[in-house]
């Protein structure tokens, strides 16, 4: 059974480049092949899956993998990369839903066997009803399954924190918080009150990027993305990134090859309605 989700539109402060988002496909493919290991197996019971923040498809192409003859949806609030999910993966279906917005989250069906969402949710406000809302959309005894990055304390956010907080930027660039993740008590504390039980992990990935200007060309297509947008033109962004690429070489040192270890903390949990 097809699902077609009509009349949502989908206004957010940030479009995003699906293009530049894939220039790191594999990196960022791998925590979704690691949270889909932890989904039910693949025994005939799992027929409805949603992958939530789909982006241009590789997450949900992962879900395919795990469950061939499951039906797929992925949604996603950017139409950039809706179009490029359904250019690249034509076997899944994807539609335009901007899960912020409670009438467009409560439009979804809420009868799947799988709920997953692999690194969207730290956009998305108000975790306190989002996780509920996430849970509401399984049957009983359906999964939910999340990874939102947490590497807040890595030197690449403190960058960008005290730059976009400076004298020189500070009346110029969005000061409100971009990301809304809670932290792993607060979590806890929330799939203790609403799922029957759940699971919590860490893990740090270690990826070794050819040089310090991957580690930018990586944020080009998310944390730095709000910012370069809301400077006014071409010179503007390039003394910002000139900034913040010189103290990422100072933060970052280099291997004996030349290459860089990036560290990439990331926040997992499972958890059964």
């Amino acid at each position: 059974m097809d699902i077609v989700l009509r009349k949502i539109s989908v206004n957010r402060m940030v479009t995003w480049d699906s293009a530049q988002y894939l220039r790191f496909r594999n990196e960022r493919t791998q925590p979704s092949r690691d949270l889909a290991m932890q989904l039910p197996a693949d025994d005939g019971t799992v027929t409805r899956v949603l992958d939530i923040g789909c982006g241009p498809g590789n997450s949900t192409a992962v879900l395919r993998e795990r469950y061939p003859h499951a039906h797929i949806l992925g949604v996603d609030s950017s139409p950039e990369m809706i179009d490029a999910a359904k250019s690249a993966h034509p076997d899944i279906e994807f539609a335009l839903c901007d899960v912020s917005r409670q009438d467009q989250l409560d439009a979804l069906p809420h009868d799947f066997d799988v709920v997953f969402s692999n690194a969207c949710i730290q956009w998305v406000p108000d975790h306190a009803h989002l996780i509920p809302a996430m849970l509401g959309l399984l049957r009983k005894d359906g999964t939910l399954a999340v990874q939102t990055p947490m590497n807040y304390e890595e030197p690449i956010h403190r960058i960008i924190a005290e730059i976009v907080h400076s004298a020189q930027y500070a009346d110029r660039l969005p000061q409100q918080r971009e990301f809304f993740n809670l932290t792993p008590p607060e979590y806890w504390e929330l799939l203790h009150r609403y799922a029957a039980s759940f699971r919590m992990w860490t893990t740090t990935y270690m990826h070794t990027l050819p040089s310090h200007e991957a580690i930018m060309d990586w944020y080009r297509g998310t944390g730095l993305r709000p910012y370069l947008q809301a400077l006014s033109d071409d010179v503007e962004r390039a003394a910002f990134e000139k900034q913040v690429f010189e103290r990422v070489c100072d933060a970052y040192p280099v291997q004996s090859d030349g290459s860089i270890i990036f560290p990439f903390p990331r926040f997992f949990f499972t958890a059964i309605r």
